[in-house]
């Protein structure tokens, strides 16, 4: 009896280590899913500060086209026609009915006594900003002022925009005008943008509302658009002001004879590198003279949109085809020197 009782203690001694066994197997097993739990919490709370520069991949990361990226490419990739279009084959594309747009950025009086048929009127100033999201991106453009000065600084501010716009050659009064059978093509009859909007980069529309909320500064200045008259660069020079004069004609026009004082950069793929090279002043104004100041018309809104202080001459050196604009038809002289 006493063996029985014995072995029954045994019997029941063994059945309760390995139930006392069993459980706390299970509690490490518990444990073990309470840690993945854990962790799997921790992963979901990890928070944008918590990530690092090195965990942020490629496909993070988008390209953005800086302004001065804009414009070292207006001009690095500039084609060959260079932004404009000769008035002859203006008025020969407004006569075959080609689609594409025309802006007029001439006063509201001149659009009104008669322009180009098509001709959308968006005044030079302010207006050019205001309209950027309503001019087409898909289409040729084509823009005209009076002798084509003005629309050459409109010209590179629309393309820094996505537009593809061109000048034309000697603006209304001494190109459009003067071609023959150009009458069959001019109106009275306004037109107007379609409704359409296009997008504009943020740095860009405002880096071209500033370009032309500053004409309002320079209106009453010797300056005004973003020009001088030849006489008032003629009174600089004999006056000895401070003033950086820049020439961006070709070297060869360059030697055959330039105002005196004058710096080259030729116009073309490699202006704005040669620019930003030549250790041009930020502190002074900056004289720009082409042949007919078309040329220096765009040069300047890019210049200025890069920080320089520029300005053009009105009607360039001076050609034939654009008198009695220009510093030779004024009389003035040059060196070669």
């Amino acid at each position: 009896m006493k063996r029985l009782h014995i072995l029954t203690l045994f019997v029941i001694l063994v059945m309760g280590l390995t139930l006392v066994a069993c459980s706390k197997e299970d509690d490490g097993e518990y444990t073990m899913d309470v840690s993945n739990d854990e962790k799997q919490t921790d992963t979901e709370d990890v928070t944008e500060e918590d990530v690092t520069e090195e965990d942020v991949t490629e496909e993070d990361t988008t390209d953005v086209v800086t302004l001065d990226a804009r414009i070292d490419a207006y001009f690095a990739e500039m084609p060959e026609h260079i932004y404009k279009i000769g008035q002859q084959d203006f008025v020969d594309k407004v006569v075959a009915g080609e689609d594409m747009v025309i802006l007029d950025i001439r006063s509201g009086d001149a659009y009104a006594e008669g322009h180009i048929q098509g001709a959308i009127h968006v005044p030079w100033g302010t207006a050019i900003a205001e309209n950027l999201v309503n001019i087409p991106q898909d289409k040729e453009v084509f823009v005209y002022c009076y002798t084509g000065q003005t629309a050459g600084q409109a010209v590179t501010t629309l393309n820094l925009a996505g537009i593809p716009a061109r000048s034309v050659n000697l603006g209304w009064n001494l190109g459009i005008s003067t071609v023959e059978g150009v009458d069959a093509v001019t109106t009275t009859e306004s037109s107007e943008f379609d409704g359409t909007t296009y997008p504009v980069d943020e740095e860009v529309q405002v880096a071209i509302n500033e370009y032309y909320n500053g004409l309002a500064e320079v209106k009453e200045t010797p300056f005004a658009n973003y020009k001088i008259s030849e006489d008032n660069l003629n009174g600089m020079i004999e006056n000895g002001d401070a003033f950086y004069l820049l020439s961006i004609r070709g070297e060869d026009a360059y030697a055959e004879g330039h105002i005196q004082g004058a710096k080259n950069i030729p116009f073309g793929n490699d202006m704005m590198a040669g620019v930003r090279a030549g250790d041009l002043p930020t502190d002074q104004p900056i004289v720009v003279y082409c042949y007919t100041g078309q040329t220096a018309g765009q040069a300047v809104a890019a210049m200025r949109l890069a920080g320089y202080d520029a300005v053009s001459l009105n009607g360039g050196m001076g050609m034939e085809s654009n008198a009695p604009h220009g510093w030779l038809n004024h009389g003035y002289t040059t060196v070669t020197e």
